[in-house]
C-alpha cells in the first residue's frame, strides 16, 4: 500500500487464506443444502397432494359406480340387454346342420332353473340372470357352429386324400410364443368349461380351414399338355426306370407360372437338377415346388394368392426343353399333384356354394 510516499506491505499467511476459503465453501454448501431441502419438501408436498386427489377421485368414481348399480340396477340390466342383442344380431342364423352336431353341452334347462331361483331370491337381479342364460346359449350355439364347420372342412380334406388330424397336429407345432396371459371368465383365474370348449372348437375350425385354403387348386400354368405324369417313367437322359415326383407342363419359354394356392414364398433360387426353383409354403406341412423356371417374380417371405404370377416357364437345370416341373409335398413327402388339381376346385366350390346357401337362408 502506498501512502504519503511510503510503501507498506501486508502479508496474509497461507494458513489464513485456507481458513477463509474453507469458511466461504462451508457457507456455500450450507446454502445449497438448505435450498435443496426446501425444494424437495415442496416437491413431496405437491406429490402427496396430487396422490391424495387421485385417490379421492378413484374412490368417488368407484362409489358412483356402486351407487349406480345399487340404485338403478334396471338401467344397468337394460344396457346389458342391448349389448347382448347387438352381439346376437351381428352373428348370422346358424345353419340347420349345426343342430345335429353332438358333444356340445346344452345349458338351457339349467339356465332356466337358475333364472327362476335368482328371480325369487333377488328380484332385482332377475334380469341379469336372464342375460347370463342368453350368453350361455349364445356360446353353446357358436360352439356348435364351429364344430359344424370343422366337420365340413375335415370331410373336404379327406376327399382330397389328406389327414385332418395330421393337419391339426402340424398347426399346433407351428412357431409361436409370447407372454402367458391366461383366459379367465370368473374369479380366481377360473374359466367356465363351456367357454373353454368354444375356444378349442374355434381353434380346430381355424386350423382345418386354413389347411383347406392352402390346398393346391389352381393350375400352375395355362397350358393344356402334361408331358410327364407323377410316378414311374423312363428317364429322358439315362433311359432307365426312375421315379418322377411331379407333373411336367410343356409350354413356350416365358409362359407365366402361377401359385397353385395361397401361401408364403419359402425359397427362391437354384437347386440341383431342378434349375431355377420357387417353393411356396401353404402351412400345415403342405408345400408346392415350381422348377426349371426362366425367371422369378417372387421373393422369399412374400405372401401370394392362388393364381398370382410367380415366374415363367424355362429349361434350366436337368431339362430337355422348356416346361414347368410342378410338385406337391406334404411334410417333405411328394404326393400326386393331379389329385389336388382335378378334385380340389370341385370340393372347394361345393363348400362355397353351401356357405352361400346357408347365408341366404
Amino acid at each position: 500500500m502506498r501512502s504519503e510516499g511510503q510503501v507498506r506491505f501486508i502479508t496474509i499467511s497461507s494458513r489464513l487464506q485456507m481458513t477463509a476459503a474453507a469458511i466461504a465453501l462451508a457457507v456455500f454448501v450450507i446454502w445449497m443444502t438448505s435450498m435443496a431441502v426446501a425444494g424437495w419438501t415442496q416437491y413431496r408436498a405437491t406429490a402427496d397432494r396430487l396422490s391424495l386427489l387421485d385417490r379421492e377421485a378413484k374412490v368417488a368414481t368407484a362409489t358412483e359406480r356402486v351407487d349406480a348399480y345399487r340404485n338403478d340396477i334396471d338401467a344397468v340390466a337394460s344396457d346389458l340387454v342391448k349389448r347382448q342383442e347387438f352381439i346376437e344380431d351381428m352373428v348370422a342364423s346358424l345353419p340347420e346342420d349345426v343342430k345335429a352336431v353332438q358333444n356340445v353341452s346344452d345349458s338351457s334347462g339349467e339356465a332356466a332353473a337358475m333364472v327362476d331361483k335368482v328371480s325369487v331370491s333377488i328380484p332385482e337381479a332377475g334380469r341379469l340372470a336372464r342375460i347370463e342364460a342368453r350368453q350361455l346359449a349364445f356360446v353353446e350355439g357358436l360352439t356348435r357352429y364351429a364344430d359344424w364347420r370343422s366337420q365340413r372342412a375335415a370331410a373336404a380334406l379327406k376327399k382330397l386324400g389328406l389327414n385332418p388330424d395330421s393337419m391339426i397336429r402340424n398347426a399346433d407345432r407351428g412357431a409361436m410364443g409370447g407372454p402367458l396371459e391366461k383366459l379367465t371368465t370368473g374369479a380366481g383365474d377360473t374359466i367356465d368349461p363351456r367357454f373353454e370348449r368354444l375356444g378349442l372348437s374355434i381353434a380346430r375350425m381355424d386350423a382345418l380351414e386354413r389347411g383347406l385354403d392352402g390346398v393346391p387348386q389352381v393350375a400352375p400354368a395355362n397350358v393344356q399338355m402334361v408331358t410327364s405324369s407323377y410316378g414311374y417313367r423312363r428317364d429322358p437322359f439315362t433311359g432307365v426306370a426312375a421315379m418322377h415326383k411331379g407333373l411336367d407342363f410343356r409350354g413356350p419359354t416365358g409362359t407365366p407360372i402361377y401359385a397353385a394356392s395361397d401361401g408364403r414364398i419359402s425359397f427362391v433360387g437354384r437347386k440341383s437338377g431342378y434349375g431355377n426353383v420357387v417353393e411356396i409354403s401353404h402351412g400345415n406341412g403342405l408345400m408346392t415346388r415350381y422348377a426349371h423356371m426362366s425367371k422369378f417374380n417372387a421373393k422369399v417371405g412374400q405372401t401370394v394368392e392362388a393364381g398370382q404370377t410367380i415366374g415363367a416357364i424355362g429349361s434350366t437345370g436337368r431339362s430337355t426343353g422348356p416346361h414347368l416341373h410342378f410338385e406337391v409335398r406334404i411334410n417333405n413327402r411328394a404326393v400326386n399333384p393331379r389329385t389336388f388339381l382335378e378334385t380340389a376346385p370341385h370340393v372347394l366350390e361345393e363348400i362355397r356354394r353351401t356357405s352361400q346357401l346357408d347365408s341366404a337362408s
